[in-house]
This record gives C-alpha cells, structure tokens and sequence, in this order.
C-alpha cells in the first residue's frame, strides 16, 4: 500500500463523529447530556441552569388588557352619545313647560345632555359664546344681561356685565330655574338679551316675546343659531321671515353675520316706541338640530 494513501486513512479515522441536534460535544467524542448521573458526579460539563429551555410561562397580556379598555371606553362614549341625541331631540320637539317637568323628574339628564354638548362643540372651530363675550366687552361694562338658555353660565364668568343667567335647571346659585317663556325678570329691567343655540322649544316664539317683554327700549337682543335651521334648501328656516317676524315683535334689524359654516348671529334692537295696535306673527317654523351618530 502506498504512504499516501495511508495517511488518508489515518486522516478518516481520526475525523470526529458529527453530533445531532440536542446532544452535547464534552471533546471525547459525542455523549448526550439526557444522562442526570453523569451531571451529579460532576463529570462532564453541564448546561447552565439558567441557560436550559422553560416551557412557555403565561405572562400578563397587557396589550390585551388594554384593547379592553379602549372598548369598554368606546362603549361608553357611544351610550352617553345616545343619551344626548335622544335628550337634544326631545328639547326640540317639545315645548319649554315640557322640557322643564322633563328635567325635574330627574335632573341628572340635564347634566348628560350638557355633557354631550360640550363634546359636540369642541368639534367646532369656533363658539358663538365666544363671539358674544367679545362683543359685550366692547360695549360698556353697565349693560345688565340676561342670557336665556345659559347652560354652563359660561357668558356670565366672561364678563363684567351683571348677566341673569336662565335654564331649566339650575347647577349653580347663581343660576335662575325656569321656563324661558316666563322668567322672574321684571319689564323693562335689562339692556341685553341673549339666545346662544337655545330657540330649542317648539314655541320658541314666546322665549322671544318674553325678551322683548324684559328689555329696555333700545336694548339689544342677539341671537346664535344652527346654520343648517336657517337653510331653505335642507328644509330651514328662511332667515329673512325669520328676521321679519321679529321686527313685526317690536325690533329693527341692526346686522346680520352668516360667516361662519357653524351658525348665523343676528342682531336687533327693540324700538323705542310700540304698536299699540300689534298684528298676529307668522313665525316661520324652526327645524330640529337633531345630531348623526359619529
């Protein structure tokens, strides 16, 4: 036999044998380490015990944990959501006696229905409430006010004028609870009167007539309305009888703001001097601002 072909030979023999997965090499040929004895001799080498494999422990699912709670707030939102149109239709669709038996049986509606409103509002790039408070504090701060349908008072915290606030609830003392149609204010008594999203009742006429019942001669009445009620081609109001059957009250036109894509403020003054001899309104009719569900 020739040399080389014995040192291949030698070569072959001395090749280590290949190891199979999960077995370990102690560099004296192959043994597996499935063998406890030869670990607790202390022969061989040993796995680490924190290296070895763990069966999968169950670990708090956290994210899970969280995907529940975004739903159960999403639920929530979605009922209070539903409490509010359902309670902003009803102050639409009945009168203002109506709404005020309505929110006595239980008052905690009224806070839910505010609540919901304020949340529809912040989808709003701009408040009317807002444009008001601007324009009573360009005006002399002696202006007595009262604001029908304040709702959170916001007007009155804004300003300097002594404002009546008016709802059919009251939350705060300094709040009046009633009917807007027949509040406590005596004739003749405030420079401005306010209507801010709150013509809701379906004989919002006498909310009118009780403004111009409580205001003095020449004071102002403003008022912020819902764009989409004074739009004839979606079924609103034509804001033009709307502004006549005001004047025909007992008011003059003094501007008239449609900027916004929100709502309309409308501006009026109560004349001086009145008819004795006053003709039936023909008040056009307002329709609900009843909200899509989101």
């Amino acid at each position: 036999m020739k040399e080389g072909e014995r040192r291949k030979r030698k070569r072959r023999g001395r090749r280590p044998e290949k190891t199979k997965p999960g077995s370990f090499s102690s560099g004296n040929g192959s043994r597996s380490p499935q063998s406890s004895s030869a670990n607790e001799d202390g022969g061989g080498s040993t796995v680490p015990s924190s290296k070895k494999r763990r069966p999968n422990s169950t670990k708090p699912r956290a994210p899970a944990l969280s995907k529940s709670s975004n739903f159960l707030e999403k639920m929530k939102a979605r009922l209070s959501g539903g409490h509010f149109r359902m309670i902003n239709e009803k102050l639409y669709t009945c009168s203002g006696n109506e709404a005020l038996d309505y929110f006595k049986d239980d008052p905690s509606l009224f806070d839910m229905y505010h609540a919901g409103y304020q949340e529809q509002m912040s989808h709003w790039p701009e408040q009317p409430v807002n444009i008001i408070i601007r324009w009573l504090k360009d005006h002399n701060p002696s202006l007595v006010v009262a604001d029908f349908g304040c709702g959170d008072a916001r007007l009155a915290k804004n300003v300097r004028n002594k404002v009546f606030s008016i709802d059919l609830v009251s939350n705060e003392p300094s709040v009046i609870a009633c009917d807007m149609a027949n509040t406590p204010l005596a004739s003749s008594s405030v420079d401005v009167a306010v209507f801010c999203l709150s013509l809701m009742g379906t004989n919002f006429p006498s909310y009118l007539q009780e403004a111009h019942r409580v205001l003095k001669p020449s004071g102002w009445l403003l008022i912020a309305e819902v764009k989409s009620r004074f739009d004839p081609n979606t079924g609103g109001a034509d804001p033009n009888r709307f502004s006549k059957a005001i004047c025909e009250l007992g008011f003059t036109s003094a501007c008239k703001d449609f900027s916004s894509k929100m709502f309309i403020l409308l501006y009026f003054k109560k004349k001086e001097k009145q008819n004795s001899d006053q003709k039936e309104i023909r008040w056009p009719e307002l329709k609900p601002c009843l909200y899509k569900r989101r």
